[in-house]
């Protein structure tokens, strides 16, 4: 059985959550998230807290089962508080702005990167290099920011390229002449 699936899912004030048919709805004061779940796993909603157990002892629903709560508990935090990635653009005239519902990128190609903002994101720009994107569905604000960073991962050679916030690149020494 999951160690993590085990753990009830608290659902603090001012959050409330259905459950029906195995589609898990949580509405928050900032927003509502509905999520269908796979038949392995049974959900039910007592005391303040959400409860998740495998539907039967087959390996299909041992997997689901720590991965249902950890959706379950994300969904619940994102109506609560939100998720954000910070992403910072590193390179001598790379710069990003925000036109409407699309981000502007200008990374060095010899045409800028229109980026179509999807619904339930916001991104802001702070200082042309600072990106921030947020929303309530951790896996879409995952998505868009590994959008954003596909269009120029970091180089390691001169450090050019879109970073997430803590990530490490690992940079090389260049040719060397002698």
């Amino acid at each position: 059985m999951s160690r993590i699936g085990k753990n009830p899912v608290g659902i603090p004030a001012k959050v409330e959550v259905s459950v029906s048919d195995n589609t898990v709805s949580v509405k928050g004061p900032k927003g509502n998230l509905e999520k269908h779940f796979s038949r392995h796993v049974t959900i039910a909603v007592a005391d303040n807290e959400v409860q998740v157990n495998p539907a039967s002892a087959n390996r299909p629903a041992r997997a689901m089962h720590g991965t249902a709560r950890a959706i379950i508990a994300n969904m619940v935090r994102g109506v609560s508080e939100g998720f954000s990635k910070d992403l910072e653009i590193n390179g001598v005239g790379f710069r990003a702005t925000v036109k409407g519902k699309i981000l502007d990128l200008a990374l060095g190609y010899s045409h800028p990167i229109n980026y179509p903002i999807p619904e339930g994101v916001t991104i802001t720009v702070a200082e042309n290099t600072k990106v921030k994107v947020e929303g309530i569905d951790k896996q879409l604000v995952g998505a868009v920011a590994a959008d954003i960073r596909r269009f120029y991962p970091p180089e390691p050679y001169k450090g050019k390229g879109v970073t997430i916030v803590g990530e490490k690149v690992r940079r090389k020494e260049g040719k060397t002449v002698s």
